[in-house]
């Protein structure tokens, strides 16, 4: 599967309603996925301004299941 499908599927995943594995492994997900980009967007000479908004979303996504992961643990 290509990055970018693999980053629109990620985006377009409900996260509601998640259990807390399920938040670990989103949040582990999305650090790779934005590893990825991150890795191309170096190589890329251009710094194709689209690769980086992407890191952007992806990065809100994860704060906020961090956000919430954080919430839980110290209740």
């Amino acid at each position: 599967m290509d990055l970018m499908e693999r980053v629109q599927e990620f985006e377009s995943r409900k996260k509601s309603g998640m259990s807390t594995s399920d938040r670990v492994s989103a949040s582990r997900e999305a650090k790779a996925l934005i590893l990825e980009l991150n890795e191309i967007w170096k190589k890329d000479k251009e710094k194709n301004a689209s690769i980086m908004d992407v890191m952007k979303r992806l990065t809100v996504i994860k704060q906020k299941i961090d956000k919430r992961l954080k919430g839980n643990l110290n209740s």
